[in-house]
């Protein structure tokens, strides 16, 4: 389904967003990405600059075979034609009408300095590139935008100069004239006023122009001087998935989006696309192989999350009372965090979201806060260890520890030798199923020795261990009055190959708080394969 033309979401992700420190994307990155954004419903995919470097001419190359877009246009970035020069013998223009691009984004500038200083060239010159190029591409039949580079600076320091490269733009047949924050520097109000003027000046000679928005996020305000441009009339928005872009990055897709649907009723995207929006969020920071920001807008998976109790006791009554939105819309879910901030509603819901009914069980709950904060004093972290709560709730609600086997003791050993190799070689004592087990095991440290020792004595029995795997490890020395006897927390992430699941472990040495978490690491992965203790 393609949406009315009355307003643009154009997504730069390609080109701006591939400018961000980090990012390095392939031609196969960048086709799998423009999946994912027309998946989501965006109006337009800049590609990037064919011509200017050899991936982006080969990324559109190969998009007119391998790209069947459902929702969005391709379009080719560039500049207006070289000052002195002819538009229809100007080597940059060619490559993009030979890209296939029915849309073309020119950049052009809009501030009399940079008209000076960096083409070198008269400000007349300047006008007179803008109107060849447009006029030239309109010819070989291409929609045209124009990106004015950084016109906010510009209209300030030549407001009439500002205004006629707009002016120029229009009259020579360009459908949109996006006026760029390019430093970053603008705040909304200030936006809006200007936004707002040029609105009217294109009234005098072209009723019905259109501007568009492109903001970088310097000062933090990307996404609302973004909003506050459509608020003064704007009906084109540029951005970047997940706000990546040079420097700090641009406005974001996802809040820009989200914002407008939810909170200003402009029906942007095609229907259902909004729902999605998560999942594609964390499927593109895959691509650039980024870690998806857990506190990003909509999308962050702590953007529902609710810690403190007053909060969990109002959500308990009505989400709507500590949510600004319905998770949902946005492909997201609400979560509960357990920690000593947590209050009996907090363990009620945290409860219930992982499958539990407990609140009818006014002692049974108690025990679990009491049990929390005195943890957490200790410091174990819940919020962080959804599998540890889980096993902690079970215990409390059971009236005993549920395990699969229990420890007699465990030995870790490290030599160190003179030529600073490394010895690490751990044994465990059990008791499963009715048998004692000793088992040894061999690693590439301590921690790595003692986890190959308990499957070594736990996999005859639970041959179901063998599927799990430890993704991630981290650990915390956390503030003591002991030096290097303060404490120890470890959290392991551990995964079956479809889910991932988190425990914790405290201790006065990292061996000890390690044992503690793989001990629950293994004993949920059991329980998440159907086994009962």
């Amino acid at each position: 389904m393609t949406l009315s033309d009355d307003f643009h979401v154009f997504d730069t992700t390609l080109r701006d967003g591939a400018q961000r420190e980090g990012i390095n994307l392939t031609v196969a990155d960048k086709l799998t990405i423009a999946r994912h954004l027309d998946d989501f419903g965006v109006g337009f995919i800049e590609g990037g600059w064919p011509g200017a470097n050899p991936r982006d001419t080969e990324f559109f190359a190969r998009a007119a075979d391998e790209l069947q877009l459902q929702h969005a246009q391709l379009v080719a970035f560039g500049a207006t034609r070289r000052a002195g020069g002819e538009a229809a013998t100007d080597a940059q223009l060619a490559a993009l009408v030979a890209s296939g691009a029915p849309v073309v984004t020119l950049v052009a500038k809009s501030h009399d300095r940079h008209v000076e200083l960096a083409l070198r060239t008269t400000l007349d010159e300047n006008l007179e590139m803008v109107r060849d190029s447009v006029e030239y591409l309109r010819a070989q039949g291409r929609r045209v935008f124009i990106d004015c580079e950084h016109f906010f600076d510009g209209y300030k320091a030549n407001r009439e100069y500002a205004l006629a490269v707009v002016r120029t733009a229009h009259q020579a047949g360009a459908d949109v004239v996006v006026l760029c924050d390019t430093n970053g520097g603008m705040l909304p109000a200030g936006v809006r006023d200007i936004v707002a003027d040029v609105l009217a000046d294109c009234d005098t000679y072209k009723p019905g122009a259109r501007l568009g928005m492109h903001a970088q996020d310097d000062t933090g305000c990307a996404v609302a001087n973004t909003l506050a441009a459509v608020d003064a009339g704007a009906t084109h928005v540029q951005c970047t998935a997940n706000g990546y872009g040079e420097r700090v990055g641009n406005a974001n897709l996802f809040p820009v989006a989200a914002a407008l649907e939810l909170k200003l009723d402009r029906r942007v995207l095609p229907a259902g696309r909004l729902a999605e929006m998560t999942r594609i969020s964390h499927a593109i920071a895959e691509v650039v192989n980024l870690t998806p920001s857990t506190h990003q807008p909509y999308v962050g998976v702590s953007a529902f999350a609710h810690k403190a109790g007053l909060h969990a006791s109002a959500i308990k009554v009505d989400p709507d009372l500590y949510q600004h939105t319905d998770p949902a819309l946005v492909g997201n879910s609400m979560r509960m965090l357990v920690s000593d901030m947590a209050g009996r509603a907090s363990v009620e819901l945290k409860a219930k979201e992982l499958g539990y009914d407990v609140s009818a069980d006014r002692e049974t709950v108690g025990r679990v806060v009491d049990t929390v904060k005195a943890r957490e004093l200790q410091g174990y972290t819940y919020e962080a260890a959804d599998a540890s709560f889980e096993l902690l709730l079970r215990d409390e609600i059971n009236g005993n520890r549920e395990r699969f086997f229990a420890l007699e003791s465990w030995r870790a050993i490290v030599e160190q030798a003179a030529d600073g190799s490394q010895a690490n070689e751990a044994t465990v004592k059990l008791h499963a199923k009715g048998e004692r087990i000793i088992a040894t095991g061999e690693g590439n440290g301590p921690v790595h020795a003692l986890d190959m020792a308990l499957r070594a004595a736990l996999e005859r029995f639970y041959p179901q261990l063998a599927a799990l795997e430890l993704v991630d490890y981290k650990v915390r020395i956390l503030e003591g009055e002991h030096g290097t006897r303060s404490q120890t927390r470890v959290l392991v992430t551990t995964s079956n190959g479809q889910d991932e699941w988190s425990t914790v472990g405290v201790a006065e040495n990292v061996i000890g708080a390690s044992w503690q978490a793989l001990e629950d690491a293994y004993t949920f992965g059991l329980l998440r394969a159907g086994l009962e203790p």
